[in-house]
């Protein structure tokens, strides 16, 4: 039997269980398994990062009059759950080469109701884990990882998600961990752990002690999904060597193209692959990489028109003075979205697409 015939098969036994709004073996099966993959003492499954992200910072006391740390370098993904538990994002700068905060700006961002700093390691990139560590001991803060991106990163043999108290995941299609729609946790603290599993049920099983009872959400994963996730939990090894193959690839076949610079990963870091990442010399970066989305290269700038997370219009009532470098970054970076779909025969594609358009680029003026 086939893997896929086997889910076909599992799938079709558990439908036909359902409904049982009881059923909870898949979800803690997964829940034993992402422990395991990524050597946290606890995983709590939700049914997206985004819920992943809320319910961390719930459960670590964060709310209203609080304020939390978060790179200008991010998706208002990772800004909503914040502004959703009642706190203040302050949007922090990067250093130029966009791998890492900027230390001066995150520390004069720093005040008095600053709760914790939330790193965003937006296209799998992680920054210095250990540094932001030091540094959030230093001024008493939580770190809270979205790693929603990261999935597979490691830094010095540490996973992404796991260096600071609490590391939060999405399981969405196009994450090298899917299952459609699904997120989780990582934590080593128990009582972290059964605080998340509380809230993401209504507040049953209660919370532990020292944390009040509140009206929490319903961000359970359904175990259809569960049940996914697992399977491809079994792969996931497989599925990371693929994706940094693909952007390795791509990252050849675009060696010696003009206007191009592919970065490294700095020592000790292995990036994911997540997406392929390269910046661009060339005039009028983002109306190139716009052009190469209508050919039908998807980017991170050209597909979805991503800005620093302080210069969007609905953001506007948090932002402070402009992030320079954040917005200098995603200006020049060409992020192709990468899939588990892209054959070699695409990948081709791309790269003499980039190459050609780079080689010919007359920006208009």
């Amino acid at each position: 039997m086939t893997e896929l015939s086997a889910l076909d098969a599992q799938l079709a036994d558990l439908l036909a269980t359902m409904p049982d709004p009881t059923a909870t073996t898949y979800v803690n099966d997964l829940e034993d398994g992402l422990a395991n993959q990524f050597g946290a003492r606890h995983a709590i499954v939700v049914s997206s990062g985004t819920a992943a992200l809320h319910t961390a910072l719930v459960v670590a006391g964060i709310g209203p009059g609080d304020e939390v740390l978060v790179p200008a370098l991010s998706v208002i993904m990772s800004i909503a759950p914040i502004i959703h538990a009642g706190a203040c994002p302050v949007f922090v700068d990067c250093n130029p080469d966009g791998t890492d905060f900027d230390y001066t700006d995150l520390t004069a961002k720093t005040s008095l109701a600053t709760k914790a700093v939330l790193p965003v390691h937006l296209w799998g990139r992680t920054g210095d884990p250990a540094r932001l560590g030091r540094w959030a001991d230093e001024h008493q803060l939580l770190v809270i990882e979205d790693a929603c991106q990261a999935q597979g990163s490691h830094t010095d043999g540490r996973f992404a998600g796991t260096h600071g108290a609490i590391g939060c995941f999405s399981m969405k299609d196009g994450k090298l961990l899917w299952c459609g729609e699904g997120g989780y946790l990582l934590t080593d603290d128990d009582a972290y752990a059964a605080a998340a599993r509380s809230y993401r049920s209504h507040g049953l099983p209660p919370p532990p002690d020292g944390f009040p009872p509140r009206v929490a959400h319903n961000y359970r994963l359904a175990e259809p999904l569960a049940l996914i996730a697992g399977h491809n939990l079994t792969r996931f090894d497989d599925f990371l060597n693929r994706r940094q193959r693909q952007a390795a690839r791509l990252g050849k076949l675009l060696a010696d193209t003009p206007g191009l610079h592919l970065p490294a990963a700095p020592s000790g870091q292995r990036w994911n692959g997540y997406s392929f990442l390269a910046t661009v010399t060339l005039p009028q970066t983002r109306a190139f990489c716009e052009h190469l989305a209508n050919l039908g290269v998807p980017n991170s700038v050209g597909s979805f028109r991503l800005v620093p997370a302080d210069r969007r219009h609905e953001l506007a009532a948090w932002a402070g003075p402009g992030c320079r470098n954040a917005t200098a970054v995603i200006d020049r970076t060409l992020a192709v979205i990468l899939t588990d779909r892209d054959d070699e025969h695409r990948l081709n594609g791309y790269a003499q697409i980039i190459d050609r358009e780079a080689r010919a680029w007359r920006p208009h003026n």
